[in-house]
């Protein structure tokens, strides 16, 4: 996830997570969605200016994205809500997990941030953030990950462990704010995934804050956190730093597959004679 204005965005998401109030437009896309209609679907979003519609490919337009829900071929859709939240009563923020079950029997699970904006007495999507979840998704963003205290001192103390394990240290820059972290963090408890992070890697979670705390940490690991978090770096097991994430690869977790994990994990892990 990026920061700016895109943080305070979530901390209203956040805010509004525990309340998930009913907000019925999204029922009325999900029955559009569900009846295939590419007209009745494009007149929840916004026409001008064109809606901000982002997907792990990229930038894409509106008809684009009616496509891809069409394309679905959906005979039944749920959702739930993963966040929501009003950062001024004309807006409305969510983050949703749908799952829509094609009349072949497909699921596909789909990862879906939607900014919705009263205009002139219809609301409208303005914004989407679309990701197919290939990982296990949390059901909220309430768990603690990312510890107090001073990170300096649990680096070095993890550093120390992993010299006498001979193991490397792998640090996760990120925040509890950040959906994408707590995405990370479950999928590092997937057991072929564990079987190879536990072994080979002393994980430090270090704590951004509001994107205020700990920079100097992630300037000295080279880990630039305007590019998103969650953010990796790898050291081995005197300190050194093995490699850092500069292009912010993994700020979408959501849709990062086990496979992606897997790979970087072998990677960077220790070779033993």
């Amino acid at each position: 996830m990026r920061f700016g204005l895109i943080f305070v965005i979530l901390c209203a998401v956040a805010a509004g997570a525990q309340t998930q109030p009913a907000f019925s437009p999204i029922d009325h896309w999900k029955a559009a969605v569900i009846s295939g209609d590419a007209m009745a679907l494009k007149s929840f979003y916004r026409s001008s200016p064109a809606p901000q519609i982002n997907t792990t490919s990229g930038r894409v337009d509106t008809d684009s994205t009616i496509d891809f829900w069409t394309g679905l071929k959906a005979k039944a859709l749920t959702y739930k809500v993963l966040e929501s939240g009003s950062p001024r009563p004309d807006v409305q923020l969510f983050t949703l997990l749908v799952k829509v079950t094609s009349n072949g029997g497909h699921v596909t699970n789909v990862v879906e941030g939607q900014s919705w904006q009263n205009q002139s007495g219809s609301w409208r999507i303005v914004g989407e953030k679309r990701d197919l979840a290939k990982l296990e998704q949390p059901a909220t963003v309430n768990a603690h990950i990312y510890p107090t205290g001073n990170a300096r001192e649990q680096i070095s103390e993890a550093v120390a462990r992993a010299g006498r394990e001979h193991k490397n240290v792998l640090l996760v820059f990120g925040a509890d704010w950040c959906y994408d972290c707590h995405v990370l963090d479950k999928a590092f408890h997937r057991p072929d995934v564990a079987a190879v992070l536990n072994p080979n890697y002393e994980l430090v979670d270090v704590d951004i804050g509001e994107g205020n705390k700990n920079l100097d940490v992630a300037a000295q690991y080279e880990v630039p956190l305007n590019r998103g978090v969650p953010a990796i770096a790898v050291l081995d097991s005197t300190g050194k730093l093995l490699f850092s994430q500069k292009s912010g690869e993994w700020e979408r977790a959501r849709a990062l597959a086990p496979q992606d994990l897997l790979e970087f994990l072998n990677k960077w892990k220790p070779r033993r004679g």
